[in-house]
């Protein structure tokens, strides 16, 4: 895999043979109430953020109800919003890892919606 600079454009890229895959993403932030909770089955990710701040809810999937039910070519399955969550501040610079276990909420703004840049690597479990 070619280096990654902030001028790489948005997309997917191949890492190895094994599915491991880069997605590099640029979005807004938005209200916690317009973002989604996830969990996957076959890929963990590897989160990082390198330009911007966003906040990432967490909750175990034990105890998440299921509001679409899992999709194996998406490897995703979405939650309703949990009465309560974790919520881990995500500013420019750090990283997540979360495994299938590991529901989240990717993208909600801080204080206000921002700009964000991210890579997500997605390695198969």
């Amino acid at each position: 895999m070619a280096a990654f600079d902030p001028s790489t454009p948005d997309g997917r890229v191949e890492i190895d043979a094994a599915g491991t895959v880069a997605i590099i993403q640029r979005y807004r932030t938005a209200p916690a109430s317009e973002k989604k909770w996830e969990t996957h089955r076959i890929h963990g990710d590897i989160q990082v953020l390198f330009a911007g701040c966003e906040r990432i809810g967490y909750h175990p999937r034990p105890g998440l109800e299921v509001k679409v039910p899992y999709d194996s070519a998406k490897d995703a399955e979405f939650y309703h919003s949990p009465a309560s969550s974790s919520v881990l501040e995500f500013p420019a610079g750090t990283f997540a890892v979360f495994f299938p276990e590991d529901g989240h909420q990717p993208g909600v703004m801080k204080h206000e919606p921002a700009d964000v840049l991210k890579v997500v690597v997605k390695f198969r479990i």
